[in-house]
């Protein structure tokens, strides 16, 4: 298994550097993401009705007070093997000259939230996963080097994935918000 990354707390985003393509902010409560791709909830096993995975704009829980999060519920509490979570589309983006995943992350309050999920980013030959580790109910930035991917060619990424495992997932159900993704 992967080190897991470090978060660090943090209430305001910088300013984007030049070569940071942002691929969703959410804002605007409605698709595509920011660079025309699809997005939304998955399921290993749709038929198993003890576990899934519901995507929602939020415009109640923002990072900076206005626009929308994206607000995904899951429940991975199954007694067979559960595993769900996010998808979003990355268009092919070219990403040889970026250095990192970045976004933001927070657990509902009143509902909880694992505090470890997995990120995955694909290409069409290619998959690679790294843990997060860490989130609370405060707004956290994650960051995620692109080299902890092993992806041999990032000329073309196709997808990034969050996924809620139930063997790491604790609790087993809860809500994750997450905001302004951005590859740099």
């Amino acid at each position: 298994m992967k080190s897991i990354v470090t978060i660090i707390a943090m209430s305001v985003i910088g300013t984007l550097s030049a070569q940071a393509v942002l691929i969703a902010d959410f804002d605007s409560g409605s698709k595509p993401n920011n660079v025309g791709g699809d997005f939304g909830a998955w399921d290993k096993d749709p038929a198993d009705n003890s576990q899934y995975a519901r995507e929602a704009f939020s415009r109640k829980v923002t990072r900076n007070g206005q626009g929308a999060s994206m607000e995904i519920t899951y429940d991975v509490d199954s007694p067979k093997a559960a595993y769900n979570g996010f998808w979003m589309k990355l268009g092919n983006l070219d990403a040889r000259d970026k250095s990192q995943v970045v976004f933001w992350a927070k657990g509902d309050e009143k509902k909880g939230c694992t505090e470890r999920f997995k990120v995955e980013l694909k290409t069409a030959g290619e998959r690679g996963s790294f843990y997060v580790d860490g989130v609370t109910t405060e707004w956290t930035k994650v960051v995620i080097p692109l080299d902890e991917f092993n992806i041999t060619d990032m000329s073309q990424l196709d997808e990034l994935v969050i996924v809620f495992e139930d063997h790491t997932s604790r609790p087993k159900e809860g809500i994750l918000y997450i905001d302004d993704v951005v590859i740099e």
